[in-house]
């Protein structure tokens, strides 16, 4: 892991290097995603399981041995031994309860003239889940993204997640059971964000695509909005430990090898004024490290995006942490309480030293879905208002009509819309329509 320290003269270079989110073979990425969405736009199925067999080495010959029946999906539920079955519904309960307290809720009302205004809500009738697959699965990530749809009332929810070698997670299909998945479709990459933005024969195009990826999905999300609605362009996901020293340093290296192990793109930071903190957790790494199953993927994201920082204070730790912008973000700190009010960007807060994010990332209840790469400076954790339309509602009474008109054929003018000026003046006499 790199050390930086804030007093250090070349510290604002390495920092703002640290915290740089592009990603150098972009260009290359965007050319090759537009070339897939071409493609399955234009030979639909064929191409969907062309890619398929290619990237996934997938052995399917047609899009029927793709799907996976309803009846699979449950069967894989039912099958669970009973533990893992009472985690997985105890998850499950959690983030339904938490996107039931979400809801939008349509509301009106009446202004002085007796003018209604409001808004009804209504879900977007179908959603597509992106749930990753590869070098791990991720039965959390159907519940964290199917779970809220479901909530919000949308009417089908199409999900994909792709099968490397044709091989299926059982735990990914029964999560698909619990969460209300409509349709399963053992696809991923760009070709599935594809099929899901324009439809094919055999996958239905939806209204808004959700679900993290690798880059490939990312940007094939960002090159399909506006025909679609996305919730983020999703990065490598990232951790940012502040820590007061009051901690165990043992805790905060599993809290950064528990980001790291996602792959070895993921960032893990710790920021601390505690130098002795930060050594002994330097130290902790060091001697943990061989204990974890995944400890090359581990190593090799600690090695390029690892970092612990020494500050001069907690005041400056929550500055820079502002800067990042973290998706995660742990105050393990002995009063987590009093940095609340300091922080104005993160994707989700976890209080406090027992508070890992782990929790988060499985049962706590807030989604898991969230900000990546700074982006939490403008946008937020997916939820049940992400599947939900805000409808507005303008009803004008005689009287209402009478005030507004003016007002409305005024501003029509100085825009040079003469038509709307027309439109608004033919209302205001109270006594005519």
């Amino acid at each position: 892991m790199q050390r930086l320290d804030s007093a250090s003269a070349d510290f604002e270079a390495r920092f703002e290097a640290l915290i740089d989110s592009d990603t150098p073979a972009q260009a290359e990425i965007d050319s090759r995603v537009a070339a897939i969405i071409a493609d399955v736009r234009e030979r639909g199925d064929e191409a969907v399981v062309a890619y398929t067999r290619e990237l996934d080495r997938h052995p399917a010959t047609d899009m029927a041995a793709l799907e996976i029946a309803p009846a699979r999906l449950s069967a894989a539920l039912e099958a669970m031994p009973a533990q893992p079955r009472a985690a997985l519904e105890t998850a499950a309960d959690r983030i339904r309860r938490y996107a039931e307290s979400q809801k939008i809720e349509a509301q009106s009302y009446e202004d002085e003239y007796g003018n209604r205004l409001g808004q009804l809500v209504r879900p977007i009738e179908r959603a597509g889940v992106y749930a990753p697959g590869g070098k791990a699965a991720y039965p959390s990530s159907v519940l964290m993204n199917a779970l809220p749809a479901q909530v919000a009332g949308v009417s089908q929810i199409i999900m994909v997640s792709p099968a490397p070698a044709g091989e299926v997670n059982d735990w990914v299909l029964a999560a698909a059971a619990l969460a209300g998945v409509d349709r399963f479709f053992t696809i991923g990459g760009a070709q599935a964000v594809a099929a899901l933005a324009y439809g094919t024969n055999s996958v239905p195009c939806v209204d808004k695509i959700v679900g993290p990826g690798n880059a490939y999905v990312a940007e094939a999300k960002r090159q399909v909005f506006g025909r679609v609605g996305i919730e983020s362009v999703a990065g490598p996901s990232e951790v940012l430990i502040v820590a007061d020293g009051s901690g165990d340093p043992e805790w905060a290296a599993l809290d950064l090898f528990a980001q790291a192990e996602h792959g070895e793109d993921s960032r893990a930071l710790l920021i601390s004024p505690d130098t002795d903190f930060l050594a002994a957790v330097e130290a902790a790494v060091e001697r943990l490290i061989e204990e974890q199953p995944r400890r090359d993927i581990i190593r090799a994201s600690l090695a390029n995006h690892g970092a612990l920082i020494a500050v001069a204070d907690m005041a400056e730790a929550m500055a820079l942490s502002n800067r990042i912008a973290p998706e995660h973000l742990e105050l393990a700190v002995a009063d987590p309480e009093a940095l609340l009010d300091s922080i104005a960007h993160a994707g989700a807060i976890f209080m406090g030293h027992r508070t890992p994010e782990a929790f988060g990332d499985y049962c706590a209840g807030p989604n898991h879905v969230l900000p990546t790469g700074r982006t939490a400076r403008f946008s937020s954790a997916l939820g049940v208002y992400d599947f939900q339309k805000r409808l507005s509602i303008i009803q004008a009474s005689p009287r209402g009509a009478a005030a507004l008109a003016p007002v409305a054929a005024e501003l029509a003018v100085g825009e040079g819309l003469y038509a709307h000026a027309a439109s608004a003046r033919v209302r205001a006499d109270e006594s005519g329509g």
